[in-house]
């Protein structure tokens, strides 16, 4: 598909989603959520078999544009935060492992991607903030996504001084799982990406649902659902292919 604000290319195995919006520091009108959402089903839908997600300009992204907030009614601004919940869900959902490749600021709703997805890797230049605890429109949302990555007194810290962490500093929150020097960025997240999809294609799917799905339920009823979920998937043929590589000491052979 052709989009305004967003490019999708394809390097052997893995695709990438570029949002393309520098002169709005590719911050997340409408019609670019959309975009992305659109994007996401796309290629979630294809036979790649990881995903990054980047940014041209010199920031990731801004966060939401606030030209589509200023003077919208409740209705408009409401539809505006479920269309974003919807993208940052689809990212969870769709079947690949997800990569932000951060180059540069991850402000707001920005830094809500980079928690959303299933891995980061940064740059040593980029920065991490929800600044509208120091402003007039707090940062309800971003945070669903950013506490679950860094915990609740990070979390308050974030959220209420509004001020940028560092990529040292996400990296030792737990917001990103790299950081690089920037020359280095593209072949990090790339090698990240090789490594987190190696292995069957059906089985991995199945990890990345059933593991967002037990991180919402309290221990007990989290064992519960993954005793079903593990016990199930050992009867598959990736499964027993799997199992049976590793006891005849050889390279496992995938259905997919």
């Amino acid at each position: 598909m052709a989009y305004d604000h967003v490019q999708v290319s394809r390097d052997g195995d893995h695709a990438t989603i570029t949002m393309d919006r520098p002169q709005r520091r590719n911050a997340l009108s409408l019609e670019h959520m959309r975009e992305l959402t659109s994007a996401f089903r796309e290629v979630g839908d294809s036979d790649a078999l990881g995903i990054v997600l980047a940014g041209n300009g010199p920031v990731f992204c801004a966060g939401h544009d606030f030209a589509d907030v200023a003077g919208a009614d409740l209705d408009a601004v409401r539809e505006l935060l479920w269309v974003c919940t919807e993208l940052m869900d689809l990212i969870q959902a769709v079947p690949q492992p997800v990569v932000a490749q951060v180059h540069g600021l991850a402000t707001a709703a920005g830094c809500q991607l980079v928690a959303s997805c299933d891995l980061a890797v940064a740059a040593d230049t980029a920065g991490f903030a929800a600044p509208g605890g120091k402003g007039g429109w707090f940062c309800h949302t971003p945070m669903v996504a950013v506490a679950r990555n860094v915990g609740r007194k990070r979390a308050m810290e974030i959220a209420l001084t509004g001020d940028v962490i560092d990529a040292a500093t996400a990296l030792e929150w737990g917001l990103v799982n790299r950081v690089v020097p920037g020359d280095q960025l593209r072949s990090a997240t790339l090698e990240l990406l090789d490594r987190a999809t190696r292995g069957s294609r059906r089985s991995k799917a199945l990890g990345k649902t059933a593991l967002y799905t037990q991180l919402s339920l309290g221990q007990a009823d989290a064992y519960r659902y993954a005793v079903e979920v593990m016990a199930s998937s050992s009867q598959t043929p990736d499964a027993q292919e799997g199992i049976a590589a590793f006891l005849d000491k050889r390279a496992p052979k995938w259905a997919d």
